[in-house]
């Protein structure tokens, strides 16, 4: 068994991130069960090569289960902690899907022991960098989780 460096433990665990982001996202718009999408992410996306050329990256099995785990069982605190770092006349209900997932995602991860609030916000503004190339979403992205971060962990600041 080949040791993991570093820096491709890093690259695991952002593309972990982004797989939670797809994941949870997947399990609003389908309603489908948290154990049957992280299985499908699993089993076909971590590290898959398709015939048109698509490639994934091998994801950190660990952070994407603890991610998809924390943001459903802990969903109405995140939830929470969401709608008061938006606008008030923007509750979580009415942002985009993606965004939701998102905000899910990197909340779970904000109420973990192990991850710096401000890695937590930059992993996840390059999350959104990526579902939004040529958008206003990632300044968004970065505003919300700093106030979320900032509530979870204000010792941090």
């Amino acid at each position: 068994m080949t040791a993991i460096s570093g820096n491709q433990r890093r690259k695991m665990r952002s593309a972990a991130r982004l797989y939670a982001v797809q994941a949870l996202f997947q399990m609003e718009a389908q309603g489908q069960s948290a154990e049957r999408v992280m299985r499908e992410f699993e089993d076909h996306r971590f590290g898959a090569t398709y015939e048109d050329g698509v490639e994934y990256n091998e994801g950190d099995v660990e952070t994407f289960r603890e991610l998809c785990e924390t943001a459903v069982n802990r969903q109405a605190k995140i939830d929470q902690m969401t709608d008061r770092a938006l606008v008030a006349k923007w509750p979580i209900a009415r942002i985009d899907p993606t965004l939701r997932a998102l905000f899910r995602a990197a909340g779970a991860e904000l109420l973990g022991e192990s991850t710096p609030p401000r890695v937590v916000i930059t992993e996840f503004v390059d999350i959104a960098r990526a579902f939004f190339p040529e958008s206003k979403e990632p300044s968004f992205v970065n505003a919300v989780l700093d106030h979320m971060a900032r509530e979870a962990k204000p010792e941090a600041f």
